[in-house]
């Protein structure tokens, strides 16, 4: 489970509810089933006509893997790509056939069976860059359609707002439950803003960010390849590939290889 995500939601939830304590308010004031309605299936409804039904059903799945740990696998893929070189070079490129279904890298592993298979590298470069932009297209979408999402809740919210002012308006006959009513109807508007600076945008973004980790990585992967198909040495590839890693890494990976 990944803390940053589920610890903001709840830390955002907290604020909101200690905020309505300490003015003297209640949570159940801030409780409206109508209004959520109204605003959530506002914005599903208007986020599915922007985008193709199988762009939406991909996202309950996307976000899921924003609640879960992202392990940093450039610093594991280079030491990887290293010894793919090494044994490269000892062996001959046909023997990076062995042990390719163990990889769990999708690119990689496909990128080994190719170069195994003797196919000219730039067939290769071409049929990984595609795979990779697909990839990272399907994660790009996912962002989109949340990023779309956030962009509505505001507006359902104000529409939601405005369709409870014209109940209240039209239904005047107790004018001492007209300040609650009113309250009441601009809860909508407290959902849309909060469901989209507080759920829609920031998972969108972090979305984004596991998609630029993972094009990163791609990009990685598709170098070390190309450069072993070519038969450079392999401490020429760590070298080249170490311009992936952070600083920190860069140190330990040096530290590794002494």
């Amino acid at each position: 489970m990944d803390l940053a995500t589920l610890g903001g939601l709840l830390l955002a939830a907290a604020a909101i509810a200690a905020a309505e304590f300490l003015e003297g308010g209640s949570l159940h004031q801030l409780v409206s089933v109508s209004a959520l309605i109204l605003v959530v299936g506002g914005t599903i409804g208007a986020t599915v006509i922007s985008f193709a039904l199988a762009d939406v059903l991909a996202v309950p799945r996307a976000v899921l893997t924003a609640f879960r740990v992202r392990r940093d696998e450039t610093a594991a893929l280079v030491e990887q790509l290293v010894t793919v070189a090494e044994k490269a070079r000892r062996e001959g490129l046909l023997s990076l056939q062995d042990g390719v279904e163990g990889v769990d890298h999708p690119l990689l592993r496909r990128g080994l069976t190719l170069v195994a298979d003797g196919v000219d590298p730039a067939e290769v470069e071409a049929e990984l860059d595609i795979q990779g932009r697909l990839l990272d297209e399907a994660a790009q979408r996912s962002a989109a359609v949340l990023e779309t999402a956030g962009g509505y809740a505001p507006t359902m919210g104000i529409i939601g707002t405005v369709v409870g002012l014209v109940r209240v308006l039209g239904n005047m006959q107790d004018p001492s439950q007209l300040a609650a009513q009113i309250a009441v109807a601009f809860l909508a508007t407290l959902y849309g803003i909060a469901s989209a600076n507080l759920l829609w945008l920031p998972l969108a973004a972090k979305l984004r960010r596991n998609a630029g980790a993972a094009g990163n990585a791609n990009a990685l992967v598709l170098e070390g390849l190309i450069a072993i198909q070519g038969g450079i040495m392999p401490r020429r590839l760590q070298d080249k590939l170490s311009l992936y890693l952070s600083p920190a890494q860069r140190g330990r990976s040096r530290g590794d290889s002494k």
